[in-house]
């Protein structure tokens, strides 16, 4: 049967592909660029491609007429004041698009809205849902609490957490309760429900057998990574304070912090488990599912990730067109620095650069770049990257952003994403002339107004330091 996915770069939409494709399913994926998806999935030539952004209806491709079934798995997490209208708008011109089509099946991914009083995030959810219901096709939902796979915002949080913190003093927020569930086992019901007949007009609750409270969840985390951790819960912390401290403890935006901590009010916990009778599945344990992540992290094979997102206002789904990097009004500085080693070698440093691995000189003064960025609002250097052995367009790392990895032309490009009075590229390519390999690192400023040059020339002392450093460790790095 033919499927349409809607949200295919997305951390769920990466993932559910393969499913769909080892099932036999023809995919049909609905992107804003073509590029970045090319550019991130090794099976993008066993699908169709359409392109359009939902925001814009004018750009949607037009739907194959034989689609049997949507999956429709767009999410925004508080990426603007207005994301409520936002999701909404999105939701009202994929029905449009779908409505032309033979569409028998619209199947959405939720999230558990069973409180009376739901939080903003969840009342959105709530609304997206009945824009689908005006679709010609059936509409089945299947709710979700918190989602725990290698790459989930869920566990990325929880990890960050339990992770850096031995003693934590919390808000009260900690002890509302919810019903984790394994990305595994998402994917597991949103295929089982496809084109199914007992699927048809329902909405199911989803979840793991666990049912936890958040500071259960970060003590568990903690007992698996043999950590000892005390949580101090603090009842007057208010929901902006809570923002704040979420935001400069963990990788998150303080946007989707808000969001959170106003979502972690509601209980999110399955009130009908009629799904057992449409689906039949045997859910892992919230424990299972954390040392399941842990293998696909130390194995390197973390599929996508909800940082690679760019629902976050930094960039644009059209980022892609920034690989050329503008040569007018802009500021430079170059670093050539010879070699004689396998230039495969230093593209491999080249492409491990940041995360774990760090940025191979003076790492305490970009951890420094990194907290002030927090300070003033930016996304800061925590978001490390997703795989660190790979990296693909649109991928992040620390506060850039990936535009370009090329690993044929030996070039990375980077976008910077932290707070700057204009714009910032970071380009890293080898090359070879008059019988001479060197690596030549250019970082380019494009400033706004005289704040933007003044910030420049200030950070210039610095640049002369790093930029020289950390070309010279490129080249010379060995793995021991």
């Amino acid at each position: 049967m033919k499927v349409l996915l809607a949200g295919a770069n997305g951390y769920i939409g990466t993932r559910l592909i393969p499913v769909l494709l080892d099932k036999g399913h023809t995919v049909v994926c609905l992107v804003r660029d073509k590029r970045r998806f090319h550019e991130q999935n090794d099976y993008s030539d066993r699908v169709t491609l359409l392109t359009g952004d939902l925001l814009k209806e004018d750009s949607i491709e037009t739907l194959p007429d034989d689609v049997d079934a949507a999956y429709y798995l767009v999410h925004s997490m508080a990426q603007s004041d207005d994301f409520a209208q936002l999701e909404a708008l999105s939701a009202h011109n994929f029905v449009q698009a779908i409505n032309k089509t033979n569409c028998k099946q619209v199947i959405y991914l939720s999230g558990i809205t069973n409180d009376s009083e739901l939080s903003n995030h969840l009342l959105s959810r709530r609304h997206v849902e009945d824009v689908l219901r005006k679709s010609k096709a059936v509409l089945t939902v299947l709710r979700a609490a918190i989602i725990i796979g290698s790459g989930s915002s869920s566990f990325e949080i929880i990890r960050d957490l339990t992770e850096k913190l031995p003693v934590m003093t919390v808000p009260r927020w900690v002890n509302t309760k919810c019903q984790p569930i394994a990305i595994r086992d998402v994917l597991g019901y949103l295929e089982g429900v496809l084109l199914n007949d007992a699927a048809y007009h329902k909405t199911f609750d989803i979840g793991g057998p666990d049912i936890l409270t958040f500071k259960q969840m970060m003590l568990t985390y903690a007992g698996v990574r043999k950590l000892k951790r005390y949580i101090i819960t603090i009842p007057f912390l208010s929901p902006k304070i809570s923002s704040y401290w979420l935001y400069f403890v963990t990788s998150t935006s303080y946007s989707l912090a808000q969001s959170l901590v106003d979502s972690m009010k509601n209980e999110t916990i399955m009130k009908n488990h009629d799904i057992d009778t449409v689906v039949k599945r045997h859910c892992l344990r919230y424990e299972e599912a954390l040392k399941l992540a842990f293998e696909k992290i130390e194995q390197n094979s973390i599929v996508s990730s909800w940082k690679d997102a760019l629902n976050n206002g930094y960039l644009t789904s059209g980022f892609m067109d920034q690989i050329k990097v503008p040569q007018n009004g802009t500021l430079e500085y170059k670093v050539k620095q010879p070699f004689k080693r396998d230039s495969d070698e230093v593209l491999k440093n080249i492409m491990a650069i940041g995360g774990n691995r760090g940025w191979y000189y003076w790492d305490w003064i970009w951890s420094i770049r990194g907290f002030l960025d927090k300070l003033f609002g930016g996304v800061g250097s925590r978001r490390g990257r997703t795989s660190n052995i790979s990296v693909s367009p649109g991928d992040v790392i620390d506060f850039w952003r990936v535009l370009l990895a090329d690993k044929i032309n030996n070039r990375l490009l980077l976008y910077a994403e932290m707070k700057l009075p204009g714009e910032a590229w970071l380009e890293f390519k080898i090359i070879e002339r008059h019988n001479q390999t060197f690596l030549s690192q250019i970082a380019t400023f494009r400033p706004r107004g005289l704040w933007g040059r003044l910030y420049w020339y200030i950070m210039w002392p610095f640049h002369l330091f790093i930029f020289k450093g950390m070309a010279k460790r490129i080249t010379d790095f060995k793995e021991s």
